[in-house]
């Protein structure tokens, strides 16, 4: 098995975390199977209590069940098809009530949620969301990606409408493919019309968060003037020196939950690992 280099930046944030916060982390993996390895190196730096996985890329049947549960997550969600998509929320806490949701027709791996229960407090709704990313023209009328990619956040945006006047805590995390501020890409006027970063994707994200009033946790905790990645493209040489990202990975909470909000960080060193994905995760940490 070959191992990531630890980093003391990794460390540094592991020795933050208190006793009473529940450490969630969310990662594009770009195959589970394929960086299985990175993933327990992750765990063991980090010590995350809930991790929440896209793209794993496997199938429910082929899913490496047994080798997460040792790492310490014996609750297991997810939700996968051959070959891409797939979603996974992994926690050493017990959960109840699981669902796969499907939207725009397709029964495509791409959304699950759980009900975590917390520590003398009501159990909070987690959702692991992988938003399609919709292809290279940003038009939908001849682009059936990016059409289905808005026709995905719409149906979604209208299903957690319906669930506003819920009182229950909401966490909502995943790879949601969009970069929404102009801190969040490397160039805010040469990506306007890239995919992840367009108007109408913006726009659509913003509806989505309006539905319950989510609260950005990343950003909570780290200024919006600060330049902030989460991704970046593998066509890349020297990704470190060239530093053209995006922010494309997102940890959002319910108002209820944002003042529990204790730290949060983008694990940029992750893409030096070995076989990197080329998303990195992101840390957040809620006191209970």
């Amino acid at each position: 098995m070959m191992w990531a280099v630890s980093t003391p930046k990794l460390s540094r944030l592991l020795s933050k975390k208190r006793a009473c916060a529940l450490r969630l982390i969310t990662w594009n993996i770009n195959s589970v199977r394929l960086r299985l390895d990175l993933v327990a190196h992750l765990v063991k730096e980090t010590a995350p209590d809930v991790l929440c996985l896209q793209e794993t890329k496997v199938i429910d049947d082929l899913f490496p069940s047994a080798a997460l549960a040792e790492m310490g997550f014996t609750h297991q969600h997810f939700y996968g098809i051959k070959g891409y998509n797939g979603v996974a929320i992994l926690s050493k806490r017990p959960f109840t009530a699981t669902k796969r949701l499907d939207w725009v027709g397709r029964t495509d791996g791409r959304h699950i949620a759980v009900e975590l229960k917390l520590k003398n407090k009501p159990a909070i709704e987690v959702h692991n969301i992988y938003v399609p990313a919709g292809g290279d023209e940003p038009n939908p009328e001849t682009n059936e990606k990016f059409a289905h990619k808005l026709a995905f956040l719409t149906e979604l945006t209208r299903w957690f409408g319906d669930k506003k006047n819920h009182t229950q805590p909401l966490v909502l995390v995943g790879d949601l493919n969009i970069a929404p501020l102009q801190t969040d890409v490397w160039s805010h006027k040469q990506l306007l019309k890239v995919v992840s970063h367009t108007p109408i994707e913006i726009d659509h994200l913003e509806a989505l968060r309006q539905t319950a009033n989510f609260v950005d946790a990343v950003r909570h905790i780290i200024p919006v003037e600060e330049q902030l990645y989460s991704w970046w493209s593998y066509r890349s040489r020297d990704w470190k020196t060239n530093n053209r990202g995006r922010r494309l990975d997102h940890v959002w909470v319910t108002p209820q939950l944002s003042e529990n909000i204790h730290a949060a960080q983008i694990l940029s060193d992750a893409r030096d690992w070995i076989r990197p994905s080329d998303h990195v995760p992101v840390i957040v940490d809620l006191k209970e």
